[in-house]
Order: structure tokens, then C-alpha cells, then sequence
């Protein structure tokens, strides 16, 4: 028997970037041109990105983060107000809310995908209420159409978080199309390490409102009035202002290269990546104990991660000891934001009852289904490189940590 020392040394990642010789050419390349901070190869990336999501503006940043607070605080969100959104996600999320001031209110998630559950919507709307904040959770597309609607009918602009979601694509009205176009007022991409496409670190943020674009722009580089590649490329001198406070949360040259070059690879990465989560699928069918997760018709997820959920009563932390001593990597299922320290009484809002509970720590009965995807949930590992057979040895591997 392999000791679990041995299996470590041996370990199955969970995650693993497809980076190569194109990437590292890319940003030799812009080294040897000596601009290496936000420039040509940023504009590049922005209109490359922009034609692959079908958007007819992308604005590259520092971070996913930084593109949902720009995203929010570009549709308005500001101090007091108020913005529905999920606590199963990330904690970037919720965070980003209160970068702009705002309250995060929550609302519970569909069991079965794990997603904002739009009939939890109407509770959770105030006078205080700005915007909604969507998520495609793990690269898993939401009910864009129900909650679009929702939103055009009281008026409020829909912001998608698709840090994950680069890549999956929704049929919306009848017609396949990529996340990202956006089917809301913007939507906000994440570049980091773990997602399907990397500059390491890095996000963009997709519009349709060439003003909500402009004001993006100006805000990610301390609200200046004229980019530095604008400038340096003209043909009199042109001084700069600043007429507004904003943000360094801008993209390096050096990163659009590698990302111009994972653009290039984004087909066939996602294909791989649907090839292996089926592999998982065909290896879970029978598998009494673990639940795959689901793939509406109307949605084409990317797989950014793929978690399962284990039946009621396995210990998740159990289960993920004696895979990782089996040389398996996992990590948990996605948090829940209000259960964390980072969201302690008052920084947040229950959507399900407005005046029965006011951002208690600990367990919240309208928030049952996101505690419960939590608690139930783990991701295994799932990368291109992988080999074919590696789902069935990893499911074999969790059927018997689950026994």
C-alpha cells in the first residue's frame, strides 16, 4: 500500500494553468519593446476579449475584484445603498459591495445548480435596493433570463459576476451565446492562477454603454482624462488632469501578452474541459453516495471547477484528508459569505425576511440551501492536461473515502 507521504509526493492537483512556449514568446516580446505597463498590448487584449464574448466593449483591470467594485460603483451603487446578490460565492462578491458603501443583501441559491434562485428575488427588494448582482457560480451560468427580467421590471441594472464563467455560454432568447456579451448592464471577469484563462492575476469588465466604458477607463487609472499610450503617441504635447478621484487598477502589458495568447487557446481548453467532466459524469453514474453537479440544457459551462456533493452525514473534511493521503487534491465547496468573520453583524442584509433578520452571524434559515451546498460540497480536480483515466481513478478514490 502507498503511504500517504509517498502519494503526496505524487499528488494530483486540483487545478493546473495551460501555459507554454506562446506565453513565454509573448512576453519576451514585450520586454524587448520596454513598455511593459498598461499600453498597446492591453488595447489588444480589450478588443480580442471584446470579439470573443461577443461585447462591443472590454475594459481590462488589476483583478476580477477590481472589476465588480469599478462594475458597481460604474452603475451607481454608493454609500446606503443596497445590492441582492448571493452569499454562496466567493468572498470577493460581497466584498466588493461594501468597497462601494453598499449593503450586500442575500438571497438564498437553487439547489440544483447552486445559483441565484430568482423567485428569492422579490423579498429581498427596498426603496434601498440599486442593483443585482448575479453569479455564474464555478463557470455554471445562472437563470440569466429570469433574473434579466426581474431586473428590467423594477428598473435595476444587473451586474453578472463571470469571474468563472469565461468561455461558458447561456441560450438566451432562443440563441446560443457566450457569457459576457453582457446579457445584464456589465459583466466582470477574474484572470487569477486558477481560471480558465490566466494572466496570473488580472479581470475585464464587459459593457454594452460606451459612457459606462468610458467612466471604467478613467476610474482604473486614478481617474485620469488621457491614457499614457494616448499620449505618448501624439504628435503635439498633451498634458493630463484629473478631474475625478479613481484607482490603480490597471492591467500590464506584460500580462495582456499572455493573455492575448490564452485567448488563442480558449477553444480547446474549454473542450477539454467538458471532455473530462463528462468522464466524471460516466464515472459518478451508480455512485449512491456523491452527487455530480448539474448542467442545465440551457446552459454550456466552461467547468472551471467541478464539485460534487456528498450524502448527508459524510464528513467533507474527512473525506477530503483521506484523498489528499490518497494523493488527491480537492478543496471545499464555495463559502458562504455571511459565515464569515469578514461579515459580521451589520455588513449584511437577509433578503429572505427584511425585517425578521439583520445580518446575524451563524445559521440563517433563508439561507438554507447556500449552507447546505457549503457543507456538502467538494471540488476535485479538474485541469486539460489531465489524462483520460484520472476521473474514474479519482472517483474510485472518493468511493472509498466516502465507505
Amino acid at each position: 500500500m502507498t503511504s500517504p507521504e509517498a502519494a503526496r509526493d505524487a499528488l494530483l492537483p486540483l487545478a493546473r494553468p495551460v501555459l507554454g512556449e506562446a506565453e513565454a514568446a509573448a512576453v519576451q516580446r514585450v520586454l524587448r519593446t520596454g513598455w511593459v505597463s498598461q499600453g498597446p498590448e492591453v488595447a489588444a487584449f480589450e478588443a480580442e476579449f471584446a470579439a470573443a464574448v461577443g461585447a462591443p466593449h472590454a475594459c481590462a483591470v488589476a483583478s476580477g475584484t477590481a472589476a465588480l467594485h469599478l462594475a458597481l460603483r460604474g452603475v451607481g451603487v454608493g454609500p446606503g445603498d443596497e445590492v441582492i446578490t448571493v452569499s454562496h460565492s466567493f468572498v470577493a462578491t460581497a466584498a466588493s459591495v461594501r468597497h462601494c458603501g453598499a449593503l450586500p443583501v442575500f438571497v438564498d441559491v437553487d439547489p440544483a445548480t447552486g445559483n441565484l434562485d430568482p423567485r428569492c428575488l422579490a423579498p429581498a427588494v427596498t426603496v434601498a435596493t440599486r442593483a443585482i448582482l448575479c453569479v455564474h457560480q464555478l463557470g455554471m451560468p445562472c437563470d440569466l433570463e429570469a433574473i434579466a427580467d426581474f431586473a428590467a421590471a423594477h428598473g435595476l441594472p444587473l451586474v453578472e459576476d463571470a469571474a468563472c464563467a469565461v468561455g461558458s455560454a447561456i441560450r438566451w432568447r432562443g440563441v446560443w451565446t457566450r457569457i459576457g456579451r453582457p446579457h445584464g448592464h456589465v459583466a466582470c471577469f477574474s484572470f487569477h492562477g486558477r481560471k480558465v484563462l490566466t494572466t496570473g492575476e488580472g479581470g475585464m469588465v464587459t459593457t454594452a454603454d460606451p459612457a459606462l466604458d468610458a467612466r471604467l477607463r478613467r476610474w482604473r487609472s486614478h481617474g485620469v482624462s488621457l491614457p499614457a499610450d494616448v499620449r505618448h503617441a501624439a504628435s503635439q504635447v498633451a498634458i493630463e488632469s484629473y478631474p475625478e478621484p479613481g484607482f490603480n487598477y490597471r492591467l500590464s502589458d506584460l500580462q495582456a501578452a499572455v493573455g492575448r495568447e490564452q485567448l488563442r487557446r480558449l477553444a480547446a481548453i474549454v473542450a477539454r474541459r467538458r471532455e473530462l467532466a463528462a468522464r466524471y459524469d460516466a464515472a459518478l453514474r451508480g455512485v449512491a453516495a456523491i452527487a455530480p453537479p448539474r448542467e442545465p440544457a440551457w446552459a454550456r459551462s466552461n467547468w472551471q471547477s467541478y464539485a460534487v456533493r456528498l450524502a448527508v452525514g459524510l464528513d467533507p473534511r474527512q473525506v477530503m484528508q483521506r484523498l489528499l493521503d490518497a494523493g488527491i487534491a480537492t478543496r471545499p465547496g464555495v463559502t458562504c459569505a455571511h459565515r464569515e468573520g469578514a461579515f459580521p453583524a451589520g455588513t449584511w442584509r437577509c433578503g429572505g425576511d427584511p425585517d425578521g433578520c439583520a445580518g446575524e452571524p451563524g445559521a440563517c434559515r433563508h439561507l438554507a440551501a447556500s449552507e447546505e451546498a457549503q457543507a456538502r460540497s467538494i471540488q476535485l480536480p479538474l485541469f486539460p492536461d489531465m489524462h483520460d483515466d484520472d476521473p474514474r481513478r479519482v472517483v474510485a478514490a472518493l468511493e472509498r473515502a466516502c465507505a
